[in-house]
């Protein structure tokens, strides 16, 4: 039976996260060992369901009777747990697979990520996987926890924490370990858990397939996630898809931010286009809310789940009420490094509050000073601006009082909770009575002025998640062929890209005569794609003595930087003038697939890294909203009386490359434009540098 005639959907969660019956192989009787966890968690939280210890070489595991093999159990399990090493555990699996185990967590490093040997046990297993149709969680899987169940089949050391708080968050991780950081920092948060899940190397199952098993489980109302790679992105997109459906709200944190670029051969957008910001770009696709924090992590999912999906081309609007100034200073300096600006109320706001004897000064927040200590004066407060137009979402910043009077301090905050829109919490001092009180009383609260600027910029950072755009099967980064420049130009011409006249010449016959100078000359190769770095660049050529002469000097000084390249063709291209200068971008991606890149233009382009990023391909909205992201393009909508550049133009270049993604003939791996020279409003944009490489 092949693994696609394995476990799938909610037959899948059910003997995944509520078997009625589990194996622990491998278990250990000694309960200083990791792989003595399990069967001494399942005894202690009273699992209800039937556990066998599996251990060929005793007959008794912790006082409990052992079993030698798979195969000679009473029944066939509903779930495996193979605690055993690396070597034995493919045994184990394998035992499984033939005994008609649906489900097998393996918690056994040793595979894909440690050289040759373990790629080889990584293809055994999934070998293993497609001749038998055994579901496989991991390996290097902690294990898997469902707290309504009871069920804790897990070696992770953390769940020696006693009375794990229940309740409706699904936990998935790559890492274990982080896990057990979320299971001690969420319960001193008050954060009650469905299931928690550390997904290992993903062999078989994926994050998204795993929780795509719970999507209609009706104890789990939203999703974290800790996300150390892209694997299987295609999976974790159709559960996004399906959860934003249901109304159940994912967040995730995503490491790698700090991590060089996955840099490609040849251009710009390889560089700036990096791992971490294609993830970044497929999240947002996904609906996902992405975090920058663990402690936004763990404290933004209420707040994402109150918060409607932003409205494209819709700035969010935040409204500050405190009273501790400084306090609320905080929030609104942490918001704004985010790029959300905090504003003021407006006059009929502030009228309003007046008329509710609520006296506040005009400003950027809303501060009503000790007054505010009273319950009358915040909760009016709070009414009032929970009904104001301007607001998308209100953060209540309390002080000192929330230590030690939280009663008072954060009454009025709980009792306006269901208010006109979202309301949110920020508590200055380390207060846990008060923000207890305050997610027992549905309303999201933060421990720091970072965790609640990041969780309110992910939150508004979730837009309408969008199904999977084309994806050629199979097309990846590798490999592939260079084009020269002229075939590149061809091809924008069937994007209906414009691209400055050119012309080649054998490097020997240049003919300058009735050229429409100023020109550029360059060497026209296929094998030389960063024309610049190797002196292969001529501009400004005013006649046809001076391009005699740059044909010449490219001859010499190509061959100087580059020793053994041959220079047998030149380009010679008419001069481009414009008021500023783009590169538009375009890479398939292994993980995610296509994805089309803006960013200001020129040889400074890695330098400043101003860019924005989406998967291809892109809808014209979409292209603007990319401009807009781009802080260099503002210079270029007429700032300071400067002539405006014509963006709209740029936006339209921008869908043209992104379709590539659907362009079956030439299959295109990688390609850019750089620079691409934007003309004044109204005259339109032309490209006169392309790189295309073709698979």
């Amino acid at each position: 039976m092949g693994a696609r005639n394995g476990l799938t959907g909610a037959a899948l969660g059910a003997r995944l996260l509520r078997p009625r019956s589990v194996a622990l192989v491998g278990v250990s009787d000694d309960l200083a060992k990791t792989a003595a966890r399990p069967l001494h968690y399942l005894r202690r939280s009273a699992f209800a369901g039937r556990v066998y210890p599996v251990n060929p070489n005793r007959d008794t595991v912790q006082g409990e009777k052992a079993w030698p093999s798979v195969e000679s159990l009473p029944e066939v399990p509903d779930h495996a747990y193979i605690v055993a090493p690396t070597e034995a555990a493919l045994a184990a699996v394998e035992q499984c697979g033939r005994a008609g185990v649906p489900v097998v967590t393996v918690l056994a490093a040793g595979f894909g990520e440690s050289g040759p040997a373990g790629e080889a046990r990584e293809a055994r297993l999934r070998g293993i996987v497609a001749a038998t149709g055994v579901r496989v969680v991991g390996p290097s899987s902690l294990g898997v926890v469902n707290v309504h169940e009871r069920l804790l089949l897990t070696a992770n050391a953390a769940f020696a924490e006693p009375e794990l708080p229940a309740g409706s968050t699904f936990v998935a991780s790559h890492s274990g370990s982080l896990i057990g950081a979320l299971v001690s920092r969420g319960k001193a948060r008050g954060l009650g858990f469905a299931g928690l899940v550390s997904v290992g190397n993903e062999v078989d199952l994926s994050i998204g397939e795993i929780c795509a098993a719970t999507l209609d489980d009706p104890a789990v109302g939203g999703y974290l996630l800790f996300l150390e790679t892209m694997r299987h992105a295609d999976r974790l997109r159709e559960f996004a898809l399906a959860a934003a459906a249901r109304g159940k709200p994912v967040i995730a944190y995503k490491l790698g931010r700090s991590a060089a670029a996955a840099e490609l051969a040849v251009s710009h957008t390889g560089a700036l286009a990096g791992e971490d910001d294609v993830a970044g770009a497929f999240l947002r696709d996904c609906g996902i809310a992405r975090v920058e924090t663990i402690d936004a992590l763990i404290e933004g999912l209420p707040l994402v789940a109150r918060l409607p999906l932003a409205r494209r081309g819709h700035a969010p609007r935040v409204g500050v009420v405190t009273t501790t100034g400084g306090g609320a200073a905080m929030v609104v300096d942490q918001l704004g490094v985010r790029g959300i600006a905090v504003q003021g109320p407006s006059a009929e706001t502030l009228e309003r509050l007046a008329q509710a004897k609520v006296a506040v000064a005009p400003g950027r927040i809303v501060d009503l000073t000790l007054a505010g200590t009273r319950y009358e004066v915040m909760k009016g407060a709070l009414d009032v601006l929970l009904a104001a137009p301007e607001f998308d979402l209100v953060v209540a910043v309390a002080g000192s009082s929330a230590r030690y009077q939280p009663q008072l301090a954060v009454r009025p905050v709980i009792d306006s909770a269901g208010g006109g829109k979202p309301l949110a919490a920020f508590v200055v001092p380390e207060a846990p009575q008060a923000l207890a009180m305050l997610a027992e009383g549905g309303v999201p609260a933060f421990r720091t002025p970072e965790s609640c600027a990041d969780a309110i910029a992910a939150a508004f950072s979730r837009h309408e998640p969008r199904a999977a755009p084309p994806r050629r099967s199979g097309v990846t980064g590798g490999g592939g062929r260079l084009m020269d420049e002229l075939e590149a130009y061809a091809l924008l011409h069937r994007l209906d890209i414009a691209h400055a006249p050119a012309r080649a010449f054998p490097v020997d016959r240049v003919d300058g005569a009735g050229l429409a100078y100023p020109v550029a000359v360059k060497v026209l190769s296929a094998d030389i794609p960063h024309k610049t770095d190797v002196g292969g660049v001529v501009l400004g050529i005013r006649d046809a003595d001076a391009l005699a002469d740059a044909v010449a000097q490219i001859a010499r000084e190509v061959p100087a930087h580059r020793p053994g390249a041959k220079v047998e063709r030149v380009l010679v291209q008419a001069m481009a003038r414009g008021v500023g200068e783009a590169l538009v971008g375009y890479r398939v991606d292994p993980q995610v697939g296509p994805v089309v890149m803006l960013a200001a233009g020129g040889v400074l382009t890695e330098i400043y890294r101003d860019r924005s990023l989406r998967l291809a391909p892109v809808d014209l909205e979409t292209a603007r909203e990319m401009i807009a992201e781009v802080k260099a393009f503002r210079a270029l909508a007429g700032y300071r009386g400067k002539p405006a550049g014509d963006l709209e133009a740029l936006a339209h270049a921008v869908v043209g490359l992104s379709q590539l993604a659907i362009v079956a003939d030439p299959v295109v791996i990688e390609a850019e434009m750089n620079p691409v020279i934007v003309r004044e409003a109204g005259q339109g944009i032309v490209a006169v540098d392309a790189l295309v490489k073709v698979r």
